[in-house]
């Protein structure tokens, strides 16, 4: 499914709806109503990124284009911008990202909305090589009128390691996909989302691994925070194939509801076709303790202080799961400032 196919054909029902199973709540079918225009290219000055200053490698994408990251020894660290300048056209992005054998590569990808109202796609093509790590942390700051979707597809390789920390605000549609072939083998996969939502804004974090090969671990831990009449959407599929024996994954998905007018849908899921494995997950929506915004409060914090303090606390858990240092001060000052602690 794809937002860049269905425009450049003029063929509006090539978009996803909720008629489409793995699309249900990200109804685009339903909310585009006719082709917007292209995307113009993009001759502004581009503004400075977050993490602009932890990288030695950069790659620019501002309404649309392509791209080539390779790490092929040693570290390498590379900021990725997508960026969307101009309200109400339409653009996509490629990107492609190869890891080679026993190399390692952190990647600081940010999602950056300049114009109005636009709509955006970008495809991510993963390969790591046997033995390689990468890292990827992921802050998206589309406009709140949007509609954006991100698709990364991951192939992994034999004692690899990938870790990735998705963190959003949201936009009118936004969807950000994973999709991840797991050869066992001894890689690890550590796949993590945050979503704080506000206002009518809409996230999908959508992922699906599967397990194809014997001795393979993953590790997922997806929290939310939805306000207003905003709306959180959560699917996560881990598949262990038959033969793919010894296989540890572990799925977590946790939601804070902060209005009566939000709405979060979960949909995690566990497909085991083999029998020497150790599955688990967990699923869980609900408010903020009410014993703990009492305590809170008896030491002296004001109501709205003591949510934005225990709502840090709640989302904190999988931003301090981030191993790059400096990108998790930055993702730990992004969840700060939604939330106007500090300030």
């Amino acid at each position: 499914m794809s937002l860049a196919t269905a425009f450049k054909s003029g063929d509006l029902t090539l978009l996803p709806s909720k008629r489409d199973e793995d699309w249900r709540w990200t109804d685009l079918r339903g909310l585009i109503r006719e082709v917007p225009p292209p995307s113009p290219a993009f001759n502004g000055e581009t503004p400075p990124g977050v993490f602009d200053h932890l990288a030695e490698d950069f790659h620019v994408l501002a309404n649309g284009g392509s791209a080539q990251i390779v790490a092929d020894e040693g570290e390498l660290t590379a900021v990725l911008r997508f960026l969307s300048a101009n309200d109400g056209t339409a653009h996509a992005a490629k990107v492609s990202i190869e890891v080679a054998a026993g190399a390692s590569l952190t990647l600081l990808e940010t999602y950056e909305g300049y114009g109005a109202g636009y709509f955006a796609q970008a495809d991510l093509t993963i390969r790591l090589g046997e033995g390689a790590k990468l890292e990827r942390i992921v802050l998206a700051g589309d406009d709140a009128e949007a509609i954006s979707v991100s698709q990364a597809e991951v192939t992994l390789a034999a004692g690899s390691s990938y870790a990735q920390t998705v963190l959003t605000d949201g936009a009118k549609r936004q969807r950000i996909e994973t999709r991840i072939a797991h050869p066992g083998a001894g890689a690890s996969v550590r796949l993590d989302g945050g979503y704080l939502l506000r206002d009518r804004r809409h996230a999908d974090l959508t992922t699906a691994i599967a397990h194809e090969g014997v001795d393979g671990t993953t590790s997922q831990l997806t929290k939310g925070v939805v306000d207003d009449q905003a709306r959180g959407v959560f699917q996560g599929r881990i598949t262990v194939a038959h033969g793919a024996d010894r296989t540890d994954a572990r799925m977590g998905h946790h939601a804070l509801i902060l209005s009566d007018r939000a709405e979060v849908d979960a949909k995690p899921e566990l497909l085991i076709f083999a029998d020497d494995v150790q599955c688990a997950h967990g699923n869980t929506v609900g408010a903020l303790d009410e014993n703990q915004l009492f305590y809170a409060q008896q030491r002296g914090l004001p109501a709205d202080a003591a949510r934005a303090l225990l709502t840090a606390a709640f989302v904190g858990e999988v931003i301090d799961r981030i191993e790059h240092e400096t990108a998790r001060e930055t993702a730990r000052a992004w969840l700060n400032q939604w939330l106007g602690v500090g300030e």
